[in-house]
C-alpha cells in the first residue's frame, strides 16, 4: 500500500470515528441534581448534539447571516447533559428549576437530561404543575394583550421563522400563555429575560420537542 492509500485510510478512519462519536450515545455523565443549585459534577459528561435546518429550502439569507453551508442551530452556552435525578419523577415528566436555570426531561427512573434555559425576569416567575397540551414546529407568534399593553411597539402577529421569538419549536403548557420554546439568542440562556415562558436554544428545543409527548406533566419550581 502506497503512502497516498495509507493517508486515505487514516482520514476515512478518523472521519468514521468522529461520526460515530456524534451519532452514538455518549458515556453517562457524572452529574448530580440539587434543587436550587443546578448541576454540579465530579467529571465532565457528554450528550450528543442535534442540529436542524430552516424550512423552505432557500438558505441563502441564513448563509449570509450565519456563515457558509446550510443553516445550523447555535449551541447553548450550557451544554445538555445526562444527570442523576430524584426517582419520584416519572419518565416523560419535565421538571423546571427556575432558580437554577435548568429544565430536566426525565428519561428513566433516577435519570434525566438537563438543558440550560432562560427564565422569567423579576415579577414574571411562577411555579406550579401544568400539562403539555400541544406542540408546534416553527410556530406563529401573536403577542398577548397584556404584553402589547407593555410593549405597543411589538407586531400584532409574526409568522413562524428564524426571526420569530418562539424559535424552531413551541411546547404549550395547559391553557396558560406560557410555553417552552426556542430562541436563536444563546446569550440569553441562563438569564432571567422572559415574561414567564422558558426558552432554550433552537438546537436544544428541537431535541426536547422530539422527546416530549402531549399530555406530559410539567412541574415548575421556583
Amino acid at each position: 500500500m502506497n503512502s497516498r492509500s495509507v493517508a486515505g485510510v487514516m482520514i476515512s478512519t478518523a472521519l468514521g470515528c468522529s461520526v460515530a462519536a456524534f451519532d452514538g450515545v455518549g458515556a453517562k455523565a457524572q452529574y448530580y441534581y440539587s434543587p436550587g443549585r443546578g448541576d454540579y459534577y465530579a467529571g465532565r459528561g457528554y450528550y450528543p448534539g442535534r442540529s436542524d435546518y430552516y424550512p423552505g429550502g432557500d438558505a441563502g439569507p441564513l448563509q449570509r447571516l450565519f456563515g457558509s453551508g446550510p443553516y445550523q442551530m447555535r449551541s447553548s452556552p450550557i451544554p445538555r447533559t445526562l444527570v442523576n435525578f430524584p426517582v419520584y419523577y416519572r419518565p416523560g415528566n419535565i421538571v423546571i428549576d427556575t432558580s437554577a436555570r435548568r429544565l430536566y426531561f426525565v428519561t428513566a427512573p433516577g435519570q434525566a437530561i438537563s438543558y440550560g434555559i432562560g427564565v422569567g425576569r423579576d415579577g414574571f416567575t411562577w411555579s406550579g404543575t401544568r400539562t403539555v397540551t400541544r406542540k408546534r414546529e416553527w410556530p406563529d407568534w401573536t403577542p398577548p394583550s397584556q404584553m402589547l399593553r407593555r410593549r405597543p411597539d411589538l407586531p400584532r402577529h409574526m409568522v413562524g421563522g428564524i426571526e420569530n421569538p418562539l424559535g424552531a419549536r413551541a411546547i404549550y403548557l395547559g391553557s396558560s400563555l406560557y410555553r417552552i420554546h426556542g430562541s436563536n439568542e444563546p446569550e440569553t440562556i441562563g438569564q432571567a429575560v422572559s415574561s414567564g415562558c422558558f426558552r432554550l436554544t433552537n438546537e436544544d428545543v428541537v431535541d426536547l420537542y422530539d422527546r416530549v409527548h402531549v399530555g406530559a406533566k410539567v412541574v415548575v419550581l421556583r
